[in-house]
């Protein structure tokens, strides 16, 4: 009898475990999505720039102001 209280114990311990690791995934994909949108608006933000020193690159007689 004793053994089988355990073993309920055991069960609910591991779907509490379970469920916290089901909880830190959600956020983690939340944080992975926020960095990857994050990154593309700066990739999205530096593309004009990135043109702009190539342009210079390739015209390197040409005076920006």
């Amino acid at each position: 009898m004793s053994n089988s209280g355990k073993n309920h114990t055991d069960t609910e311990t591991i779907l509490m475990a379970l469920d916290q690791i089901s909880q830190t995934i959600d956020v983690m994909t939340s944080v992975v999505g926020r960095l990857r949108t994050y990154l593309k608006q700066q990739e999205s933000a530096a593309a004009p720039e990135k043109s702009r020193e190539l342009d210079v690159e390739l015209h390197p007689d040409r005076i920006i102001h």
